[in-house]
């Protein structure tokens, strides 16, 4: 576990892990990459909106990662989306401050496996991309999603369960480093 996340005091964990039972949510999200052999980006989300931004900059100052944000009705938004970040530190802080609720306790086992699958390619593949699909639909009670999995399935370009993406990373948050 990270130095970081032993340190956060017990009162401060508990009551982020209970605000998030009740409003944060665990996100795993697709989006269509033309360039890539496996046509589709899979990207993770860990991420909690309020009109007090107080609560918020406690998740922020406290998982030492993510963004704020505001949206034009008063509502803020706190995320992270960085999968270095959520290995590193939003994984460590969740299985250190757990969760109550069933659901949120199911929800995070599930974003966990996703977020391993990631870590070891698999979303790089036909079979890891059902795999990952499958397991979002047992997530967030099935969820407004922008791509079903059948259109996400029925890309042509997705061919086999052989194919993996050779294509070049844009990004650091394309790599999950291991070290």
């Amino acid at each position: 576990m990270d130095l970081r996340i032993t340190k956060v005091p017990s009162d401060i964990g508990y009551y982020l892990a209970g605000f998030t039972d009740g409003e944060g949510s665990f996100n795993v999200s697709f989006r269509p990459r033309p360039d890539f052999i496996v046509p589709w980006k899979v990207s993770l989300c860990f991420n909690v909106s309020q009109k007090d931004k107080v609560i918020l900059t406690l998740f922020k100052r406290h998982l030492a990662c993510g963004t704020l944000r505001s949206r034009q009705d008063g509502v803020w938004y706190y995320e992270v989306n960085n999968l270095n970040a959520i290995f590193e530190n939003v994984i460590p802080f969740f299985e250190r401050f757990g969760f109550l609720s069933a659901k949120k306790k199911r929800d995070f086992a599930k974003f966990k496996q996703i977020a391993n699958l990631i870590k070891d390619k698999k979303h790089l593949t036909y079979e890891g991309i059902r795999e990952i699909l499958e397991i979002r639909e047992e997530m967030n009670d099935g969820g407004k999603r922008r791509y079903s999995s059948k259109e996400i399935l029925a890309n042509p370009n997705v061919e086999s369960s052989e194919t993996t993406c050779q294509a070049s990373l844009k990004s650091d948050d394309d790599i999950v480093r291991t070290a």
